[in-house]
Parts: C-alpha cells; structure tokens; sequence
C-alpha cells in the first residue's frame, strides 16, 4: 500500500509540475492573452477632459499633402486655440515631431504660437537597439533596450514647451499592451508625453497624480479606456484652422493634435481591440485617461502564478483521482467558473492574472484523471479475464465484465449455487499398477473432456484435486438455470467417461468408470486464502454433501439430493434410494437419488 501510494504522489506531482512548467515557459501565452483582452477588458466611461483633433484624409484634401506643410499649419492650430483668452485649453499636445530648425519665420511663428497658450507639450522620440558596453574592467558586454539615439524639439520650440517621448512598442505577439513610461538618456530621465500632459493638466486643475508601477526598463501595464474612435468626433486640424471648431469644445480641456489616418502610418493593435487599428493620438488619450484615474494595473509574478498553479492542480488531481466522472466533472466546472470569477474580480481590483492557466490546468487534470481511470479499468478488465479464464466459460468471462468488477463481492458472498464433484474409481489401485507417465496419460485425458464438460456447460471450474475435479453453477454471476447446466454437465461427464475409457483399452488396455454427485443450496462463494495466494472457491454444508454424493456413487452412476430433483421437476428422471445411502456428517432420512435420464 505504501509502494502504490507513494507512486500516486509521483504522479500527481508530475503532471503538475509539466503542466505548470508549459504554462509558465509561454506555451498558452498567446490564447491567454486574448482571453486576458478579450474577456477582462471593457470600455468604461470617460472623464470628458480629452479630446482629439486630428490630422485626417479631409484636413489633408483641404491643406495638401503633409510632406508640403510648413510649420505655419501647426502655428496656426496653435494661434486658433489661444484666440479666445477665456477658452483656451488647459494642455495641447502635439503628437508629432520638430526636430531640427527648418524656415525660420515658421519655426518662430511656432515657437510664438506654442507660447501663447498656457501648457503645450512636444514631442521627442529614442531609438532603442543593442550594443557592446564598456565594463569597470575594460571589458565589453552587449546590452539590449539602450538609447542609440535621441531626438528632440528645435531648441526654441524645446524652451517654451515641456517635451515628452512618443515612443510605442508593440509586445511580442503584436498587441500594443505596455506603454514606456519613461527611459533614461544622457543623465536625464524622459517621461512619455502622456504623463507629462496629465501632470500638467492635474497641476491646472490643483491635482497630484501618481505614477504606476514599472518594470525595470520602465514599462507599464496600459488600462485602455475606449475604443478606437471614441475620442475622435470628427473634428480635424483644418476645421481648427478655419475656425469651425467653437471654443467650448476644448475650452479647459487636454487637447491632441496629430496623425489620424493611415497614410501617415501611426496606428497600433490594441488590448480593447484587437480587430481595429487605434491611431497613436488616440493610444495617448488613453493613457492620459488612466493617469487622471490612476487606473493602475499590476501584473502579478509570472512565479507566484505558477506555484499557486501547481499547488491547486496537484490537489485538484488528488480529488479527481478519488472521485467517479459525474462529481469529477461537476467539481472541474464548478472550479473553471471560480477561476475566471477569480481572475476578473482581481483585473477590477488592479491585479492582472493568467486567465487561462488555472481553467485550462482543471481541465488538464481533468482528462488526465479520466485516463488513468480508464487505463485502472482496462487492467481491472485484464485481471478479471485472466483470472476467471482459468474458471469458467469465455461467454461467462464476458458477462462478468458487463456486469462491472464491484458484483464480484470477491471477499466472498451468500448464494445458491449447483455443486458438482466427480472422481475416478478404482484411481488409486490403478495408479500402483501402472506407470506414472500412463498415470498422468489417463488423468491428462480424463480432466480435460471434464473440464470441457463444465465450460460447455457455463460452469466454473474449481479446482482439480488428484483424479477429483469440483465445479459449481450460480457463481460468480446468477444463473437462470444453474441445476439443470449441473445435471447436464454431470451427464456429458458419464457418456465422455465412457469414450475415453473405450479409447484407453484400446491404446493401454485400461478401462475408465466415474462417479457424480450433484447437490444444490447455499454456499459461501468468493477469493479465499492468503494475499499472494488465493483460490476463487465455494465453501459450506452444500459443498459437503455434494463430495459425499459424489464419494458414494458407483462408476457410471450420478448421485443428486432432493433439492436438484425439485429444481428440475419433469426434466429429470430418477430412482430414490431413500435413506439406504449413508453420508458421512448428514443424519439418518437424508434422501439420496440416483439420475436415470434427463431430458
């Protein structure tokens, strides 16, 4: 018992951990994260305190291509947006990039724009790659995520404006998830300009924000707030600029100006939809969104989740392995149910988790256990066929199976089984006579046109014991007509008896005579013995007195009691020999009866 159930909690910690370990090394990653996207995440209800206007197909159409536009287009955006002192917005950011100076009376007209309205933000941008880094010990090692280079506002545009990078990189599977909130470039720390325009708007408004959680390179988890076009209501750069955009629409508002078609190629897959591109204006509406509500999101340690998973789905197998498929599969359910539950309530809170891991780990388990039971059953199976092959009828075998290994009762059990015996007479004298090997000829031949007999018959084969054989009917599974099968069993030995005992004297010169006895009633019927060596038998007074039957009648007779000849009625005809018949442990009066025919 201890060899079997230390090899339980082998398994069980095995398929665990292979599961946990698939999990954790990104092998679901991808059907994760969508189910992550797709199911946590949902539109909410926006502050109003953005808005996008934006460079689109008609502003183009209207203004000319925008590899033509100077940078006046952009001051006169800027100049609209100030004309009203008592409306001006409380932050403009401009999502694309000055670097660099270009006609000067434009850049001035730029730089005076921007620096007619209260808060303006500007954009600078890094390129990231690889590189050889010189180490303290003059030693070179390669290091990823650095800043080769970097670019920034012209330096007039730069003093009049606060400067936050646009930089956006996608995550591995192509979904823009993370945000950069900041990096660090010559000793100086550049936050993205989507806080550096909430900061500016919660300094306006008397507000302190906070910042979210990064990783180590400064990335955050983006709480998208609304779908692509939310933000924008239609109203576009040249709309602005020709004054059909009223002043109360961005009046004390956030303001984004930039791209917001697909020729000028800044747009993004998202977590809130991963169906539609969301232009890079509205990605930084967003995240301005989730600054203002300080809608942080944290991703819980990819190794917490895994040892969670890994404890949960070793006990989740233990209770599985225990249970049968309907409360097996009720608790699998119950648990996908509370896991999704689970992982939904925690998004709300702040916490992200692997959706997936622990539903599909159920699941996992689930099947697993299904397999081992199934591979319990088919050994059950084998064991039983092996075992009761050697006993009893093929047809018989196959009905045991049917019936399930539960109506075994092989511990033993009460029923009412027909007991046959038969026995060679005269064996022992004939036996000193003869050779052993034409001893074990005659018995070889003998044993097996009985056992024949009783497999024809659906009997089960009990045991052989010298020339005496002992079969019984009723057991392991009920029998219609257990009595008759017994008599007719009987029968077929005498008539076969008969021809072997033909062909002996022909071939060795002896002769073959055996007596039966048939008896019927209850009897005790199961796997007795010792633990490594046991017999399936039949024990109890039927058994008795059907050997004492059997010990009395001739050579050629059957002997049967009263209870065969009841079972039997008009099909059996026989000659009472009363109480002329003494058996050894029963009482005078027992009635013994000697077969004649059957039909």
């Amino acid at each position: 018992m201890k060899k079997i159930s230390y090899r339980k909690v082998l398994f069980i910690l095995i398929m665990s951990f292979l599961y946990t370990m698939a999990a954790y090394l990104g092998l679901f990653n991808r059907i994760d994260k969508w189910i992550q996207d797709d199911i946590l995440l949902h539109p909410q209800a926006l502050t109003g305190d953005v808005v996008v206007i934006g460079i689109d197909d008609n502003s183009l159409e209207r203004l000319g291509p925008y590899n033509t536009w100077d940078r006046n287009v952009m001051a006169s955006a800027l100049w609209k947006l100030s004309e009203d002192p008592s409306s001006v917005p409380a932050v403009v950011a401009i999502d694309t990039l000055y670097s660099g100076t270009t006609d000067p009376a434009a850049d001035t007209n730029l730089v005076d724009a921007a620096a007619s309205l209260p808060k303006v933000i500007t954009a600078s941008a890094a390129e990231f790659g690889s590189d050889f880094v010189a180490e303290g010990n003059g030693s070179f090692s390669r290091q990823d995520h650095l800043v080769l280079s970097y670019e920034e506002p012209f330096e007039d545009l730069k003093a009049v404006s606060t400067q936050g990078h646009i930089n956006a990189m996608y995550d591995l599977d192509g979904v823009l998830r993370h945000a950069l909130l900041y990096f660090d470039v010559d000793g100086k720390r550049v936050y993205s300009m989507a806080w550096e325009t909430a900061k500016a708007f919660a300094e306006a408004n008397g507000q302190e924000l906070t910042l979210p959680d990064t990783d180590k390179r400064g990335h955050y988890y983006l709480s998208y707030s609304a779908l692509p076009g939310t933000y924008y209501d239609g109203w576009n750069i040249a709309d602005l600029i020709e004054g059909k955009i009223p002043s109360d629409y961005y009046a004390g508002k956030i303001v984004f100006l930039g791209p917001y078609c697909v020729g000028l190629q800044d747009e993004y897959f998202t977590t809130i939809d991963q169906a539609k591109k969301m232009y890079g204006v509205e990605v930084q509406a967003n995240a301005v969104e989730a600054f203002l509500r300080s809608d942080y999101k944290t991703e819980m340690p990819d190794w917490i989740q895994a040892l969670i998973t890994f404890v949960v789905l070793a006990a989740l197998l233990t209770i599985f392995l225990r249970l049968k498929l309907t409360p097996s599969s009720i608790v699998a359910g119950v648990v996908c149910v509370l896991t999704f539950g689970m992982a939904y309530v925690l998004y709300v809170n702040g916490t992200i988790v692997h959706p997936l891991w622990l539903p599909l780990g159920a699941l996992c388990m689930y099947v697993c256990a299904i397999a081992v039971h199934y591979v319990r059953a088919y050994l059950e199976r084998v064991r039983v066929t092996r075992t009761f092959e050697r006993y009893v009828a093929p047809e018989i075998v196959g009905e045991i199976l049917k019936e399930g290994v539960e109506n075994l009762s092989l511990g033993g059990k009460n029923c009412d089984i027909a007991v046959l015996f038969v026995d060679v007479r005269g064996f022992t004298t004939m036996s000193e006579r003869l050779t052993p090997e034409k001893v074990v000829y005659i018995l070889n031949k003998y044993l097996t046109m009985a056992s024949d007999c009783v497999e024809r018959n659906k009997g089960t084969l009990d045991k052989f014991v010298g020339d005496a054989m002992m079969a019984f009917w009723g057991a392991p599974l009920p029998q219609e007509d257990a009595i008759y099968n017994a008599v007719r069993t009987a029968v077929d030995i005498i008539e076969g008896a008969a021809r072997v005992s033909d062909e002996l004297k022909a071939e060795i010169g002896e002769e073959l005579r055996v007596g039966v006895g048939v008896n019927y009633g209850p009897a005790i019927v199961g796997n007795m013995g010792a633990e490594k060596h046991m017999d399936y038998t039949a024990i109890g007074d039927t058994v008795n007195t059907a050997a004492r039957l059997e010990a009395n009648a001739p050579g050629g007779c059957i002997y049967v009691s009263r209870a065969v000849v009841d079972g039997l009625g008009d099909r059996i005809t026989v000659e009472s020999l009363g109480s002329t018949v003494k058996l050894k442990g029963k009482a005078d009066g027992f009635e013994v009866l000697k077969v004649l025919e059957l039909k």
